[in-house]
């Protein structure tokens, strides 16, 4: 059965550029107001939680989504900036109804999002979005209550507190940071206040990095998309392990001691074996995505472990480790979602049990973190305008021919992004003059088949 179109929602939340539909006020006004609705059930007092990362539209953004669920007769607690999987987190435990993270995560400032969150601080299935943009699209004043049954806005003032504890409690009991020096890179963004302290509470000598944000600043050369400069201050300051977050601090890159970036996939092996050695790992497999490397997947066969491919996205990790009882799951981007500890993607949590095997096996970052080999892997970033070319026979033609000339040797990924006009072209194989000369073939066809943005 093929999926509908959607107008507002893609692979995680609705995102856009800021003041401009859908990302404006008058379209986050009706999304509080088709939310409220949809989860205004029962005689209960409703409850959403909203919380934010640092860009200057979420003071645009807030104020209209309140207006929204208040209209629609639901309580509304502000926490201000905080990660999203503290919004997860204070979702269940404050027993709301609805968590709302407004964030555009690694974008820059100039874009904005809105996450959804139920009330088992899971993200919202496909279904329950599509739902809630045919209530967008509808008439929402039936669904606007009385005067005397409008909500209540509130803020929260120990919610940075509450996540505080959580993250402290996920980290092993009897263990301490007290001989490491760590380098925290914050994006400017939603963690830059709790990250740095988490590590201080738990002993380490801590160099904040990223944790001044103005508003425009998010994301823009610091955090996981840009850990250059992290790499750069390790060295500096002789530290042994940098992280750097992204802007909502659902995700993280980490740098050894001597400078050199380690991926998501690499964290995915190291907690994978650390945790199958001590017999936490549940269900048997890993959860990642296509993107992942293969040499993931051998690392962990050779343990007697699988790894279980979704689609690209945490929502859809999280879906299968339920759906398989695993415990562990992520993506190549730095997405580690550890279901013993929280219900999405938690960058400064996956950090910690890293640095939990740093303490224990007290050797340095870079002989923990490569767990294996990766195969070359290249990825192209192709931005079109107007209809996607990967539907025309032609591309569709070149991308099964070179799927057969690779065979077993190795694979090729081609995909639309689900948040912005761009073609994602990848190939990995074990000869790597084959994979740049794949993916150069690919690009060339796909470029030359579409109507490339300025």
């Amino acid at each position: 059965m093929t999926t509908p179109a959607r107008r507002y929602f893609g692979t995680d939340g609705i995102r856009g550029t800021a003041n401009k539909a859908p990302m404006d006020a008058a379209t986050a006004l009706r999304l509080g107001q088709a939310a409220g609705r949809y989860f205004n059930r029962g005689a209960h007092r409703h409850r959403v939680v909203i919380g934010k990362d640092t860009r200057l539209s979420g003071y645009m953004l807030e104020p209209a989504l309140t207006a929204g669920f208040i209209g629609a007769g639901m309580d509304v607690v502000l926490v201000g900036p905080l990660p999203t999987p503290a919004i997860a987190l204070l979702t269940r435990s404050l027993r709301a109804d609805l968590g709302v993270m407004i964030s555009a995560s690694h974008n820059l400032y100039q874009d904005n999002g809105i996450k959804l969150f139920g009330p088992d601080g899971l993200k919202l299935s496909d279904a329950q979005e599509a739902a809630i943009e045919g209530l967008m699209d509808g008439d929402l004043e039936c669904g606007l209550v009385a005067p005397a049954k409008l909500g209540r806005a509130s803020r929260m003032e120990d919610a940075p507190g509450r996540y505080i504890e959580a993250a402290k409690a996920s980290f092993p009991r009897g263990l301490t940071l007290e001989t490491l020096r760590i380098v925290i890179d914050c994006a400017h963004g939603a963690a830059y206040k709790v990250a740095p302290t988490v590590l201080w509470e738990l002993g380490a000598e801590v160099v904040p990095v990223g944790v001044s944000p103005d508003g425009f600043n998010i994301n823009d050369g610091v955090g996981s998309t840009a850990p250059g400069r992290l790499a750069e201050i390790v060295r500096e300051r002789r530290a042994d392990l940098g992280i750097a977050l992204d802007g909502d601090a659902d995700r993280l890159v980490l740098v050894d001691e001597k400078g050199s970036i380690i991926d998501g996939d690499q964290i995915l092996a190291l907690i994978a074996g650390f945790w199958h050695k001590q017999e936490r790992l549940r269900g048997g497999n890993v959860v990642a995505t296509v993107m992942s490397n293969m040499g993931l997947e051998r690392y962990l066969r050779e343990r007697g472990l699988g790894l279980l491919r979704t689609a690209v996205g945490d929502r859809y990790v999280g879906e299968r480790m339920r759906e398989t009882g695993c415990n562990l799951g992520g993506e190549q981007s730095g997405h580690m979602i550890m279901s013993d500890f929280g219900t999405t993607g938690d960058g400064l949590i996956a950090a910690l049990q890293v640095l939990a095997v740093l303490v224990e096996e007290q050797r340095a970052a870079s002989e923990v973190c490569r767990r294996f080999r990766p195969l070359p892997q290249k990825l192209v970033n192709i931005r079109y305008a107007g209809a996607s070319p990967l539907q025309q026979e032609a591309v569709q033609r070149e991308i099964a021919a070179h799927e057969e000339r690779l065979g077993e040797r190795g694979r090729v990924l081609i995909r639309a992004s689900g948040t912005e006009p761009v073609i994602r072209v990848m190939a990995e194989a074990e000869d790597e003059a084959l994979v740049e000369e794949t993916v150069a073939a690919l690009a060339e066809v796909i470029r030359s088949r579409a109507k490339v943005a300025a």
